[in-house]
């Protein structure tokens, strides 16, 4: 599994279109093949810190993700939303193994 952790922190004017935004791309996410998990997780203390976990069955997938139409609306229009640009981690699974996702 390959599995990426965007973080992004929004201004707060935009933390609920944001959240609109990024909701919209999720579920449009978790309907490729090559995507088991799209999780959009709020802080609670900062609530314009977000985490996007993503989980991808194989290394390619995320270029792959990254050439559909819901991604690039998703790109377009949060871009100016940020206070600082989003990063991101990348991990491999140890636990659940690829049959428990």
């Amino acid at each position: 599994m390959h599995i990426v952790h965007v973080h992004a922190q929004v201004k707060p004017e935009y933390v609920e279109a944001f959240k609109e935004a990024t909701l919209r791309n999720a579920r449009n996410s978790i309907q490729e093949p090559g995507i088991t998990r799209f999780d959009v997780i709020q802080q609670v203390d900062d609530p314009t810190c977000f985490v996007l976990v993503e989980v991808y069955r194989t290394p390619e997938d995320p270029a792959l993700h990254k050439q559909t139409t819901h991604y690039a609306r998703w790109r377009d229009t949060v871009e100016k939303m940020f206070i600082q640009p989003r990063s991101r981690i990348i991990y491999t699974n140890i636990f659940p193994d690829e049959k428990g996702w």
